[in-house]
């Protein structure tokens, strides 16, 4: 009897050792860890969050007003009478305007990534699902907007809709819905033969349930992946439509913005791009390490 009960001890040791074990294994398998083991990825993502903060928090942050004029001022060395970035050509301090500039820029890259995610989400939900004449013709007006260069589609579109953050937004968004939509269109056609998907079809679960409760939860790690990546992209877009003079509006500060009007002053006050070209390379290598961390973690095909 004695015996028979150690035994019985000795199995429920084993077990609750065996559980404590898969909960260990699950926490260390878990995305965070798994994103934490990753250094580069951990690199990524402390830019970005100094990035968020830095715009976010631009009002308390940022020393001078980055709109008020010194003329006598002018392209000021960095250090020079308080002036840590030094001024541009109109006297105004270099920091503040960089901070604010790092708001903009951020806004408008999540933006044109949310608006391209959402639009291009939905149509390549579509036409995955649906399959046949919707796909063709849906993934044909894709193909055509596709066949336009990105920065090229974007001048097309700022000169119709005009200046402005929200207008640079549109346009950045309308020019990533392609991209998001033949990324979703093709897990949709992984995803939608899948097992649990025609058990859901044959207990009479609707399309639309089917659709979104099921099929794009399963898709949305490519999704995250992508639009981590794309926020990089964006971010080059706005820099690159407003250096061309169609993006943001002046006197509003942004990145690309900045960088236009340093760029007539390279050989007398080259700091002036030089500064801004550093934080436009830095938060596009940020996001860059970020989301390819998030590929490795989300990615089956690359599990350790």
């Amino acid at each position: 009897m004695a015996d028979t009960t150690k035994t019985t001890s000795a199995d429920a040791l084993g077990l609750d050792a065996q559980a404590e074990m898969l909960k260990t294994e699950r926490r260390a398998n878990n995305v965070w860890n798994k994103l934490k083991r990753n250094k580069t990825a951990m690199i990524g993502l402390v830019i970005v969050v100094v990035m968020v903060f830095i715009a976010v928090f631009a009002p308390v942050l940022a020393p001078y007003d980055p709109d008020e004029i010194h003329p006598l001022d002018a392209f000021l060395k960095p250090f020079s009478e308080g002036h840590i970035f030094g001024t541009d050509q109109f006297g105004r301090d270099l920091l503040s305007r960089v901070i604010y500039g790092a708001r903009v820029s951020l806004i408008v890259a999540a933006g044109g990534t949310l608006v391209g995610g959402v639009i291009g989400v939905l149509l390549g939900l579509i036409a995955g699902f649906m399959g046949g004449i919707v796909d063709s013709v849906i993934m044909r007006i894709m193909d055509g907007f596709l066949s336009f260069p990105f920065v090229l589609l974007s001048i097309i579109l700022m000169t119709v809709l005009g200046q402005g953050l929200i207008n640079v937004i549109i346009a950045i968004g309308i020019g990533n819905i392609p991209s998001f939509a033949r990324v979703v269109r093709g897990e949709v056609h992984i995803v939608k033969n899948e097992e649990y998907c025609n058990a859901c079809r044959v207990i009479g679960v609707s399309n639309t349930r089917l659709l979104f409760t099921h099929i794009l939860p399963n898709a949305i790690s490519p999704i995250i992946v992508y639009a981590t990546l794309n926020v990089a992209s964006a971010i080059i877009s706005e820099a690159a439509l407003s250096f061309l003079g169609l993006g943001i509006a002046a006197p509003t500060a942004s990145w690309g913005s900045i960088l236009r009007e340093g760029k007539s002053s390279l050989t007398t006050a080259p700091f002036v791009a030089t500064i801004s070209g550093a934080f436009i390379l830095i938060t596009v290598l940020g996001f860059n390490l970020f989301g390819d961390g998030i590929r490795d973690v989300l990615d089956p095909k690359m599990k350790q």
